[in-house]
């Protein structure tokens, strides 16, 4: 990944291949143009204090995710100014004040556009270590790129396929020696590091990333991390009954695992569990998908991917909390030993289910993953799926669906979404749609009423949590998998979507705030 380092170096002398800038659309109340962002007045000055006008002469408007290159003034040891935009510039503006999502958006487009470059400084807008955190997130992700399967991928020397990611970012303004600072940039790294895992783990083809290797990679963190790992095989879930799991991947030769990952504070008092959808492949099944519906479905262990990623990272920032991942991992394939619809499976909880529809599968992991991880009796419980492409219909490609028995926790779980950048939105579980799942057969049927699927999906899932446990879900179908082009911190194709929220969750824990 990426080199940050802080930096109190002046701009001009800085040996660099670019400097970074911000500007934003000026306020209404003054001239209403562009103006150059905090962070960046020894650049305006070299530029006669006439850096706005130079660069509105260019087309730069400040909009959000604008890039304007131009070549540095004389006596810049940097070649190159890169300007990005920041959208709208807030009223106190002056003092810095740029909202925290507008910086890491910022920082990710100038860093992908650097793709190629050993040095870029940014001289964005620095009010405090909360900033700070945002750039350096913003570069980290921003400069992510997948090309393991590429010719000469690895060896950026040869690199024949793109450019390699921009190798090194110092953040001017920033204090080396701050507490404060130094935390800032060590919480970004690890959580962009982990995140980059996860999209790594969800770029993975299907024919490389199968359950039984996706615990493997979760096993080697662990030892890596501190992380008490066990795996379940097939021997494992048939023995505990865990119906579930082994109904989705009774179709495929690559068989399904479920994944516990422990993570322990000593001085931790709360705990709290994450429950992964893990298909690492999804054909439907039985109820096969149809054409042009199945060419990203190695995406749909996404959930699984988040829930990783956030474990490792709280591990590796140390959090006072307990932390217990539960990998739900499967492939669902049709066979002559697939699942039918109309089978009915034996969950882990005891219930039975009736299958009308096996392209309903991931409820079904992670039915008998959260029956796993209730028995635990943890403070709270927070699954995440690629669930429903009802959820997409509903809220898009950016946003994802959360829907809890709690209302304050679902509020607690939009609010940290809300705080690290990731679009959310609350969700009902309206009870009248649960007389849909009647079965004349079982105790519940995995499909329901076709209005309002992804609602009753969540209906489902709380089926299977333990009474009395706090628990929410999130439904990440729509932001987890990006099929157009990267903006922002954002690349094409995985996204880790739910990451930093969990993480925050768990920071939230940790203090106490949670309740």
């Amino acid at each position: 990944m990426t080199a940050l380092t802080l930096s109190t170096a002046a701009a001009p002398g800085l040996r660099a291949d670019a400097i970074v800038i911000g500007v934003a659309k000026g306020a209404a109340s003054r001239s209403g143009g562009l103006v150059v962002a905090p962070g960046a007045e020894a650049v305006d000055k070299a530029y006669d204090g006439k850096l706005a006008g130079v660069l509105e002469t260019l087309g730069a408007s400040g909009a959000e995710g604008e890039v304007t290159k131009l070549p540095a003034p004389a006596g810049f040891k940097a070649p190159l100014v890169v300007a990005v935009g920041l959208g709208a510039e807030p009223a106190d503006a002056k003092d810095g004040a740029y909202d925290g999502e507008a910086l890491r958006k910022a920082a990710g487009v100038a860093a992908r556009s650097l793709a190629g470059s050993k040095k870029a400084a940014f001289a964005l807008p620095l009010g405090d270590a909360g900033d700070i955190g945002a750039v350096a997130e913003g570069v980290l992700l921003g400069a992510y790129a997948f090309d393991a399967y590429k010719a000469n991928g690895k060896d950026a020397k040869n690199k024949k396929n793109g450019k390699a990611p921009l190798a090194e970012a110092a953040l001017l303004g920033g204090k080396p020696r701050d507490k404060e600072h130094k935390a800032a940039i060590e919480r970004a790294t690890a959580v962009a590091e982990e995140l980059n895992r996860a999209r790594d783990l969800i770029n993975t083809p299907p024919n490389d990333l199968t359950p039984e290797s996706f615990a493997a990679i979760a096993s080697a963190a662990g030892k890596e991390h501190g992380i008490k790992v066990q795996v379940l095989d097939e021997k494992a879930l048939t023995k505990g009954g865990y119906g579930g799991i082994l109904g989705v991947g009774a179709g495929s030769a690559a068989g399904p695992r479920l994944v516990k990952l422990s993570y322990t504070h000593s001085k931790a008092s709360k705990h709290l569990a994450l429950v992964g959808k893990g298909i690492t492949y999804d054909s439907g099944g039985i109820s096969l998908k149809p054409a042009g519906h199945n060419e990203t479905m190695k995406c749909d262990m996404s959930g699984a991917a988040a829930v990783f990623a956030a474990v490792v990272a709280a591990a590796r920032l140390g959090l006072q909390v307990n932390v217990t991942g539960w990998l739900a991992l499967a492939e669902n394939m049709p066979s002559g030993t697939a699942t039918r619809p109309g089978d009915v499976l034996r969950m882990f909880s005891g219930k039975t289910v009736e299958v009308l529809n096996t392209d309903a599968e991931g409820r079904l992991v992670l039915a008998d993953a959260l029956w796993a991880a209730s028995q635990e009796e943890p403070d709270a419980i927070v699954d995440v799926a690629t669930l429903t492409g009802a959820m997409v219909l509903a809220l898009g490609n950016r946003t994802f669906g959360v829907m809890a028995n709690d209302d304050a926790f679902r509020t607690a779980i939009v609010e940290a979404a809300e705080e690290v950048g990731e679009p959310s939105w609350p969700m009902p579980l309206p009870e009248h749609l649960r007389k849909g799942m009647d079965s004349p057969t079982a105790d519940i049927a995995n499909m329901g009423e076709r209005m309002g699927g992804g609602l009753v999906a969540g209906l489902f899932l709380r089926e299977f949590v333990g009474e009395g446990i706090t628990w929410a879900h999130l439904d990440i179908a729509g932001p987890a998998f990006n099929e157009g082009g990267p903006f922002g911190y954002t690349p094409k194709g995985g996204t880790g979507s739910a990451v930093r929220t969990l993480v925050r969750l768990a920071e939230v824990t940790a203090a106490g705030d949670l309740g």
